[in-house]
């Protein structure tokens, strides 16, 4: 085993067992006294970053920008003295600009991004010459801002696009694997799946209904011995070993970011993502939509948010019971028949997401990002050496956190459990 892999593994199952606080080796080794506006840190996603990034470095003067003053300053009084709330819309590009001057770093969490066309604050992170990442889980609007890599370049800005936990975290994930697979002689890499379990909402509400209802609406895009293939979603069902604090759960097709992201950058010719949910019902309610309503209706973003008015109380109503454990596992399979596996399982996604976009960005602060737009599989946006310590961070509180294991050691055995193509 490599190294960086042996070091890996040891800091993970360091880092899994000690949720009780911040491990001081994942700390700045140097005090970093920036200022970092998180957009969106009125919600679910922005406000978990906010306060994540508090604890991972006290000496940050972290900005809190929403429209809801009264949350922003609860918030505030939480994270302590060196924290502001500032009320502001990402909708205006000049008050974007004026809030970025004299940040060094703007998280966007202002999701959903799913039917955003412009990606408005990268393009006034790019103008005021401000570092940028966003919690970005759509497609299209990551291929956008990738489209502003040169200006990015040329303005000198460090930006990463899909940095949360999914994406994000298993870009990173999925890296590693085939990092290691090449290193250790494993074989060469021909095929990659992600495989995503959140119970009910994952405490994040209607941000997530409305995410989940719009990507009922777009083509699954798959790759398939190097050709790109269209599925339908919320297709060809698999029941995967999420293994230890999670177990056995059916996932079904997405349209995922990270799927043509790491196709493209780690050269791997199949690839492919899953995500499953429960109690088991809502599976069936997503099927329902999926196969029911009309795909005009689920690419409306209006429309979306009717259907969520709709579904919202129901799902608040189950989110008290079934908790909000999350759940990545990402497979590679190799041309030797070897297979080697990554997972990472926490108990609450409100609280993971926050501590997964904080590591990315405090690996940005760290100079660990070159000029430029970059996905989190790249070696310029996250490069090779500043993984481990990103990986650790992100770890933090985890049940189970398993980096290249061959499958049998998290006793998984992928059933296929519907029809159509494996992929």
């Amino acid at each position: 085993m490599a190294p960086l892999a042996v070091n890996l593994n040891r800091a993970i199952f360091a880092s899994a067992n000690n949720a009780g606080g911040v491990e001081r080796d994942l700390q700045p080794k140097k005090g970093l006294d920036s200022r970092v506006l998180v957009l969106g840190g009125t919600g679910r996603v922005g406000g978990s970053t906010a306060l994540a990034l508090s604890k991972l470095c006290p000496d940050l003067q972290i900005l809190v920008g929403g429209r809801n003053r009264a949350k922003g300053t609860a918030l505030v009084s939480t994270i302590g003295r060196k924290s502001e709330f500032v009320e502001i819309s990402i909708d205006n590009k000049a008050t974007l600009e004026a809030a970025l001057k004299n940040v060094d770093l703007v998280v966007h969490a202002a999701g959903p991004f799913q039917r955003e066309e412009k990606c408005t604050v990268l393009e006034a992170a790019i103008a005021s010459k401000t570092a940028y990442i966003d919690v970005c889980d759509d497609t299209s609007y990551s291929r956008n801002a990738k489209s502003y890599h040169n200006e990015a370049v040329a303005a000198n800005v460090p930006a990463i696009t899909t940095s949360g936990i999914y994406p994000g975290v298993s870009n990173v994930m999925a890296a590693e694997l085939v990092r290691f697979a090449k290193s250790e002689n494993v074989g060469e890499p021909e095929r990659l799946r992600f495989f995503y379990y959140t119970a009910g909402s994952g405490g994040a509400g209607p941000t997530i209904l409305a995410t989940s209802f719009l990507l009922l609406g777009e083509d699954v895009i798959a790759y398939n011995k190097g050709e790109k293939i269209k599925l339908k979603p919320y297709s060809g069902a698999l029941n995967i070993d999420f293994g230890k604090g999670i177990g056995k759960r059916d996932v079904y097709l997405l349209n995922l970011p990270e799927v043509r992201s790491v196709h493209k950058v780690l050269a791997v010719p199949t690839v492919s993502a899953r995500f499953g949910t429960s109690p088991f019902f809502w599976n069936w309610g997503m099927l329902a939509v999926a196969s029911l309503v009309p795909v005009e209706y689920l690419r409306d973003k209006s429309k979306v948010q009717q259907l969520v008015q709709i579904f919202d109380p129901l799902v608040r109503a189950f989110d008290g019971i079934a908790g909000e454990r999350v759940s990545m596992r990402v497979d590679l399979e190799c041309s030797n028949g070897k297979n080697i596996v990554s997972i990472f399982s926490h108990r609450k996604l409100s609280v993971s997401v926050g501590t997964s976009t904080a590591a990315f960005a405090l690996a940005v602060l760290e100079g660990s990002t070159k000029p430029g737009v970059w996905f989190p599989e790249e070696a310029e946006g996250i490069s090779v050496e500043a993984r481990e310590l990103l990986l650790k961070r992100a770890a933090q509180g985890t049940i189970n956190f398993v980096m290249n294991k061959p499958p049998w050691m998290v006793e998984t055995d992928p059933k296929e459990i519907g029809l159509g193509i494996y992929v």
